[in-house]
């Protein structure tokens, strides 16, 4: 943080204080969701997997139409910025771009003066004998909202509208769970509202595929790309619910989570006992993450 301990964020290439950082009412983001994001987790002052954050960006800008004209150099630089204007090493950081001020109406103009603001916050690195980036293994609710169809709003486009998974997390109200687990329009396993879902059953380590309505998440890829590093078959397919709530272990990816485990889906344990001990494939899959992160950003000093 910055010496009077207050957060700064980058706001269209300014440091300002949190409490000072701000948008115009007018901004296509807050009016209508307008905007393209990404959640990134920074290991000793450096974003994870950048390259793969940025591509995924481009992608939803492409999606959106907007052609913000800024290039991938520059954003890393507002990202390195923020962190260490913060004196932040290990941090939550959320890059936005929105397509800016324009006159109101629905139709986006080709002509667009973007809004970026980068915001970095303190997120402690769990890891080697830490504590867990998550509030401990999660208990999954099936819930009635289910995932828009593709063809509606791609599902790989991370943009500021955000209310199909909004949607899904007010129902955990009445049972208390932690994450939704979404189906897509045909009663199919996709996803959480956050999050990536992985589950294995004895045959194989399995995640819903992404020709469904499924985000690409880059931790997800990172844990396939660790899982088959490591010889154990990982299946993309498409799945029943009972699938999961049947499966021997269960787990969610995601940027601020890493891998959490799952303790129950709609109340069945999926651990065993239900007490929220990750399953083997967990365990060895979280112990490699941590590892590929300690290698990358600490040059494995803690290993």
């Amino acid at each position: 943080m910055s010496d009077d301990g207050t957060l700064r964020y980058h706001v269209d290439g300014d440091l300002v204080p949190a409490a000072e950082a701000t948008v115009s009412v007018e901004d296509r983001g807050f009016a209508y969701g307008d905007a393209a994001f990404e959640t990134l987790r920074a290991y000793g002052g450096d974003a994870f997997r950048w390259e793969a954050h940025a591509d995924r960006l481009a992608d939803t800008c492409e999606t959106l139409g907007l052609d913000h004209g800024i290039d991938e150099a520059d954003l890393k630089r507002r990202v390195d910025e923020a962190l260490a204007a913060n004196g932040l090493a290990d941090a939550y950081v959320k890059l936005s771009i929105t397509r800016g001020v324009q006159p109101g109406t629905l139709d986006p103009k080709p002509e667009v003066d973007p809004t970026v603001v980068v915001i970095a916050k303190p997120l402690p690195r769990g890891g080697v004998g830490g504590e867990p980036p998550h509030d401990g293994p999660a208990a999954l609710q099936t819930t009635k909202t289910r995932k828009a169809a593709d063809r509606a709003i791609p599902a790989a486009a991370k943009t500021h509208n955000y209310l199909n998974g909004i949607l899904a997390r007010l129902e955990l109200r009445v049972t208390g769970a932690d994450e939704a687990l979404m189906l897509d329009p045909d009663g199919r396993v996709a996803e959480g509202a956050t999050s990536n879902l992985f589950f294995a059953d004895g045959t194989a380590l399995k995640t819903p595929s992404l020709d469904g309505p499924i985000l690409p998440g880059v931790t997800r890829a990172t844990v396939i790309d660790i899982a088959e590093s490591e010889g154990i078959p990982v299946e993309e397919g498409t799945y029943a619910p009972d699938a999961v709530r049947e499966a021997d272990e269960a787990f969610l990816t995601n940027s601020t989570w890493e891998i959490r485990p799952v303790a129950t889906v709609d109340g069945i344990a999926v651990d065993g006992d239900g007490e929220g001990v990750a399953g083997p494939v967990t365990t060895l899959l979280s112990r490699l993450f941590d590892r590929r992160i300690e290698e990358a950003h600490y040059d494995g000093e803690r290993l």
